[in-house]
């Protein structure tokens, strides 16, 4: 997300700012000390959310809210500041949110996550995908099934991959940790994949997977995965990491390490 946050006050500012990173990693919120510079900075670049603070000098925060929808009308206002009387104020401005200085953790992951369960994008996938805590595949909130308990985790592979493919050799690699790709083998492997294709079409959920010639991925647009989330800066995604990724599968070990150096 892209979040830019405006407080006259220099320590307010550094400590909103701060709040957001802890609560987002991964995203670089910009804070500015005027209305004038956020203004100049919204009219050149995508915002996706503004923090403002109401009592400033020259242009206030509500008049800077209505300056900011004037430019990006998808904009998210949320209002931040130590005055309740002005909560009729900013819902009369149609605001996202309203929070108190100091501002609590919880409240800012609660707006932060309203702001990123609105922001505009395509309907929301069928095909739900957890990856954090265990791996669990939803179509229409029913487990997909697979014949073989090796389908799993081939399919846990290429949500790893993020979209990018994966050839036959590749995955057999990871899936038998560098055994001998032998005839058997990956004859094996292409049961694998017939048993993968076969699941997602019986749910009617063909899009998922991509395959070409000795090419394996899937669709990161067509699924709701929480991982994929938590990169793209969801808090509530965030929120729900407690460690562990893909725990059953010692090859994602070193995606592991990249979620836990996000939060770091």
């Amino acid at each position: 997300m892209n979040i830019i946050a405006v407080d006259d006050e220099p320590l307010a500012l550094k400590d909103l700012v701060r709040a957001i990173r802890v609560v987002n990693p991964g995203c670089e919120p910009i804070g500015f000390p005027t209305s004038r510079a956020a203004l100049a900075h919204a009219q050149d670049n995508p915002v996706d959310a503004a923090f403002l603070d109401i009592e400033m000098p020259g242009t206030n925060g509500l008049s800077l809210a209505k300056k900011l929808k004037d430019l990006q009308p998808d904009m998210h206002i949320v209002f931040v500041t130590s005055y309740e009387q002005y909560a009729v104020h900013a819902f009369a401005l149609h605001a996202t949110g309203y929070l108190l200085k100091p501002v609590n953790a919880d409240d800012l992951v609660r707006e932060l996550t309203f702001v990123y369960d609105h922001l505009p994008r395509g309907e929301r996938s069928r095909v739900r995908i957890r990856t954090f805590g265990g791996f669990e595949v939803l179509v229409d909130g029913e487990p997909l099934a697979f014949k073989r308990s090796k389908t799993k985790e081939l399919l846990a592979l290429l949500v790893d991959r993020h979209g990018a493919s994966v050839t036959a050799r590749e995955a057999c690699a990871t899936l038998w940790e560098d055994a001998p790709c032998n005839a058997s083998q990956r004859s094996y492997y292409q049961s694998l994949v017939a048993d993968l294709r076969s699941a997602f079409a019986a749910a009617r959920a063909d899009e998922v997977v991509v395959k070409a010639w000795n090419s394996l991925a899937i669709d990161p647009s067509a699924v709701d995965c929480d991982s994929y989330r938590f990169l793209e800066g969801d808090p509530a995604a965030v929120n729900s990491y407690r460690g562990t990724y893909l725990p059953a599968y010692s090859w994602a070990e070193l995606s592991t390490g990249t979620f836990r150096s996000r939060l770091r």
